[in-house]
């Protein structure tokens, strides 16, 4: 099979399927910046050679990055002299203006609706919508190793999942598998960090759980990364711990700090957020109690007090935590 497609090329569906791409965007390169076969066979359908799919997986790699696809062009055609002097000039829709210094860029990726966000959110949304998986875990990584886990957070992954759940929304159901993979992609980026961050010290845990009937756990991940990341210890309960679980798990574990998230109002319950906060633990005339974070949207309305803080957001959170232990963040943290 190798030799024959080296000796007479594939169609453009097939190259589509190998890259993972649609025909269409296959067509639009060829179209608007001339990466197309650069032997062209009689007949109606372009045959592309080794050679020609070679340029089309480096455009793919680089839009993969956040690259735009007029810039990205360049560079393929750039070191490539035979493609170059073969295909049609480069859009004048996308003129070359030189890179900006703050890596943010105006459009979106692949039609979802980002705005004027960081290069590597349009990549990773590029990448999402192609469902490239390997190019998102590449990205993400680099991302989170590049700039922390709190500009990932708040610059990449928030931005990139709010795009694709606007896009949801408003197409009668379609992208729903791309929320499912970005969502997976991004939950898998998030515990990598967690388990790959330094040993904390021998000291109580921070408690991450989410209320008895909230699912969401996307935030508490990105929280838990943030936490590795400061060298603090944690413990992460996940998703929908039942009331008599979290009451255990607290008094088992005697944590520092307790995180509840809610993502809707629904799910809150002041009730048992204020139980937690009592919960006293520890060898007897040394008893102590948890500070408990009330984390998420749902815990709307004035703070009760008696052991409870809502921080703002995920920057907030890991400050106060942070100031708990009577530590800095670590050097280097972005």
């Amino acid at each position: 099979m190798a030799e024959v497609e080296a000796a007479h090329g594939i169609t453009t569906g097939a190259v589509a399927r190998r890259l993972g791409v649609s025909p269409t965007t296959v067509r639009s390169w060829e179209q608007r910046y001339g990466i197309g076969p650069a032997v062209r066979r009689s007949g109606r359908h372009r045959r592309w050679m080794p050679q020609d799919i070679a340029l089309l997986e480096e455009m793919c790699r680089l839009t993969a990055t956040g690259v735009p696809p007029g810039e990205a062009a360049r560079a393929v055609l750039g070191s490539s002299p035979s493609a170059a002097g073969d295909g049609a000039p480069p859009s004048a829709a996308e003129p070359w203006d030189g890179p900006r210094t703050d890596g943010r860029q105006p459009g979106s990726g692949n039609g979802l609706p980002l705005g004027d966000v960081r290069q590597e959110c349009r990549g990773l949304a590029r990448a999402a919508v192609r469902l490239d998986a390997p190019s998102m875990e590449t990205l993400l990584d680099q991302v989170i190793r590049d700039h922390g886990l709190v500009t990932a957070w708040e610059e990449v992954m928030v931005p990139t999942l709010h795009a694709v759940g606007r896009k949801w929304e408003s197409s009668a159901d379609r992208y729903v598998e791309v929320e499912h993979l970005l969502s997976w992609q991004v939950s898998t980026a998030l515990r990598r960090a967690t388990v790959t961050a330094p040993s904390a010290a021998k000291q109580p845990p921070v408690l991450l759980a989410c209320m008895p009937s909230e699912s969401h756990t996307l935030p508490l991940e990105a929280l838990a990364a943030g936490l590795a990341e400061r060298g603090l210890p944690l413990r992460m309960f996940g998703g929908a711990v039942p009331a008599e679980a979290l009451d255990a798990a607290v008094r088992r574990s005697g944590p520092a700090v307790v995180v509840l998230w809610s993502q809707a109002r629904s799910t809150a319950s002041q009730a048992l957020a204020l139980h937690v906060a009592g919960t006293a633990f520890g060898t007897r005339g040394a008893r102590t109690t948890p500070l408990v974070l009330l984390a998420g949207p749902g815990w709307a309305g004035p703070v009760p007090g008696g052991g409870l803080l809502r921080p703002g957001g995920l920057r907030e959170a890991l400050d106060v935590i942070s100031g708990v232990y009577g530590e800095a963040a670590r050097p280097g943290e972005r």
